[in-house]
């Protein structure tokens, strides 16, 4: 079987910019991780008011869907998690850092008071099964175009090395002429 070199590269290139423009657009999207709680929130307590009405003042939506930079509520702006581009040139004193200290202690005491509560508060959620079960937890497309991004990339080494492969054999072939 004869492989052709510009059908190869060929290849090489067509996966390569494939891989790209999915990879962009899975970076660029926020549907990495969803999580739906319409069914927590037509069956969850204050659904309905005792006149047998709907009453969803008392609910607030808690339906999100999350990407790499920010996280979007259902029914509010979207917040980015972090900006990692931002960055500013502070001269700190002695006495700041003596004090930036002391918030970051507290903020790890904090923190470690609440991951203990939230802890606790897991597993009286585990006693409800009924409330997981009506949450959906799911990845969403952006990661599954990530992944197929991360396939092209990989076939597009291995057309590149196919390429390597078919211009050595040339060579060997030219120099045996």
């Amino acid at each position: 079987m004869r492989v052709h070199l510009g059908a190869v590269a060929g290849a090489a290139a067509l996966t390569g910019a494939l891989s790209f423009v999915l990879l962009a657009a899975a970076i660029g999207t926020d549907f990495w991780y969803i999580i739906d709680t319409e069914r927590l929130e037509r069956s969850g307590p204050g659904a309905q008011d005792p006149a047998g009405g709907a009453n969803r003042s008392q609910l607030e939506p808690l339906s999100s869907h999350s990407g790499l930079w920010r996280t979007c509520r259902v029914q509010s702006p979207c917040a980015p998690l972090m900006n990692p581009f931002w960055q500013e040139n502070v001269t700190v004193s002695d006495s700041s850092r003596q004090l930036l200290t002391l918030v970051t202690l507290a903020g790890i005491s904090v923190y470690i008071a609440y991951s203990a509560a939230a802890f606790r508060e897991a597993l009286c959620l585990l006693e409800e099964k009924a409330l997981l079960d009506q949450v959906d937890i799911r990845f969403g497309w952006s990661l599954a175009l990530g992944w197929i991004s991360f396939i092209a990339e990989l076939l597009t080494g291995v057309a590149f090395l196919a390429a390597a492969r078919v211009l050595r054999l040339r060579q060997r072939q030219d120099q045996a002429i």
